[in-house]
């Protein structure tokens, strides 16, 4: 069963048929697609909702949507999942997210990641989550560092899904664990 989870602001929720036609939107918007090699065509993002939608529903956790408490209206995606390619630190589970335009700048990001932290450290129980981002995407790299996760250069990598040589090839690397958080050694940054 499909777990939600509730911030002050935020409910990261199961997908709604309605949802579909929104992460479409999403997927084709270039400014949030910015940091990926292209947008995605209707078709491929119609059939990555229903199977995100599947697995959400099977595992009890992967890609939520987010909307705030106040309107039910989609604003992006927060993904708990396994890192879907090999690299020199995988096997790894990750977290990531995709928010609308109209969402940026407002900690939404930040603070429904932060709940998908906790319930991957308290629910699921895992060791260790990483993020990673396009070394030029500066925004993702803020939210990864006001999540309070640390980056050891020595982890950079290049991303094997995109082409070689193309400029969002290079990849940092991010991480927290559930011992820094249990001890303290992780503050969560304001923002």
């Amino acid at each position: 069963m499909t777990s939600s989870l509730q911030t002050d602001r935020l409910i990261l929720r199961p997908w709604r048929d309605e949802d579909i036609e929104a992460w479409v939107d999403l997927c084709a918007d270039e400014r949030v697609m910015e940091f990926f090699p292209s947008t995605v065509e209707r078709s491929e993002s119609v059939r990555t909702a229903l199977r995100l939608r599947e697995r959400l529903d099977r595992d009890g956790y992967g890609w939520w949507v987010v909307q705030r408490r106040s309107d039910p209206k989609f604003i992006g995606a927060i993904a708990l999942q396994e890192v879907p390619f090999e690299a020199a630190f995988t096997p790894a589970l990750e977290i990531g997210w995709r928010m609308s335009v109209d969402a940026w700048g407002k900690g939404y990001a930040t603070e429904g990641a932060r709940a998908a932290l906790q319930f991957a450290f308290e629910q699921l129980e895992w060791d260790e989550v990483v993020a990673m981002t396009s070394t030029l995407n500066g925004r993702s790299r803020r939210v990864m560092e006001r999540l309070g996760m640390t980056r050891d250069p020595r982890d950079d990598f290049e991303n094997p899904r995109i082409e070689p040589g193309h400029p969002l090839r290079p990849h940092v690397l991010y991480r927290t664990s559930r011992s820094a958080r249990a001890n303290g050694a992780v503050r969560d940054a304001s923002g």
